[in-house]
């Protein structure tokens, strides 16, 4: 017969007793654990560099809530949900439509520099003061005031416009600028095109080696284009044409005109002011942005 052994569970049975007895007699044993601190959020600070994807549009006047520019390509083809603005202009290719890089602070280098082939520089100062404290993938909508955006009206780009314009009937073109002013017209007796900027009919009376005559055919009541507003021919005479803008003070603000002459680096202007009685309007040559509240919800997207 086998020697029989001492049992192996003996002394465990009596380690558990002593500690239940233990428990019994000191108390209820507490275990408390601390967990790892999470890592802090990054959140954007002066000195940063950030890609956003932004939603610029205006924060008060005749153009109130509607989209100047944007990051998103979603946006710039969604008119009904982001109306836009009278300057706003889709880019091209599609490509372009990526988020902006960011310079977070005051003093960005000049021209701008690349980082994973990503361009940075500088933007607007209540731009990047409206990053300040957003963490990647957060949003936020900030309001930035004329002082903070892109400065005041620029008095020298507003420039007083007649209500009513007077164009001889005949006129007489230098021979050298008839093809600049009349781009695919022939210089032949006869000839009847139309005429910009006015986009009525005219014909061509004569021709020598100096000059070509020719004569503008309008009717009294005609639709026409004068700086790219609209406009009707009032009233003709022997030698004198009448066209009168079509404009009212309700339009201050939300009409968009065009000159062949650049004023402030610019061909376009948006009506500013119209003075009925005093038949008069002013065109303001400044980007639409200039002297303007503006808004942007911005979106942070990377830190690099």
């Amino acid at each position: 017969m086998a020697e029989k052994r001492p049992s192996r569970l003996l002394p465990v049975l009596l380690v558990v007793v002593v500690v239940i007895v233990a428990g019994v007699g000191a108390g209820v044993l507490y275990v408390v654990t601390h967990p790892k601190p999470a890592a802090a959020l990054q959140t954007v600070q002066v000195g940063d560099n950030v890609t956003v994807n932004y939603i610029g549009a205006f924060g008060s006047g005749p153009q109130n809530g509607k989209v100047f520019d944007t990051s998103l390509y979603p946006v710039a083809v969604n008119n009904q949900t982001y109306p836009k603005s009278l300057e706003f202009a889709m880019r091209s290719p599609i490509s372009e439509y990526t988020p902006l890089g960011v310079y977070v602070g005051p003093n960005a280098p000049s021209g701008g520099y690349s980082i994973d082939n990503v361009t940075f520089g500088g933007v607007v100062t209540g731009f990047w003061q409206g990053l300040l404290g957003l963490p990647v993938n957060q949003t936020r909508t900030i309001t930035v005031p004329p002082s903070l955006g892109y400065g005041p009206l620029v008095a020298s780009c507003l420039v007083t416009m007649p209500l009513s314009i007077s164009v001889p009937v005949v006129s007489v073109v230098p021979a050298g600028n008839f093809s600049t002013l009349y781009p695919n017209v022939s210089k032949s007796v006869g000839t009847e095109f139309l005429s910009p900027p006015y986009n009525w009919s005219a014909v061509v009376l004569s021709v020598n080696g100096t000059a070509v005559v020719i004569e503008n055919l309008p009717t009294v009541g005609e639709a026409v284009l004068a700086n790219g507003l609209s406009a009707v021919v009032s009233a003709i005479s022997r030698s004198t044409i009448t066209v009168s803008i079509s404009l009212t003070a309700s339009d201050a603000g939300l009409v968009l005109g065009r000159s062949s002459a650049s004023v402030c680096s610019a061909n376009q202007f948006i009506v500013q002011s119209v003075n009925a009685a005093g038949g008069t309007f002013v065109a303001n040559y400044n980007h639409e942005v200039v002297g303007q509240t503006l808004t942007f919800t911005v979106t942070i997207v990377r830190f690099y």
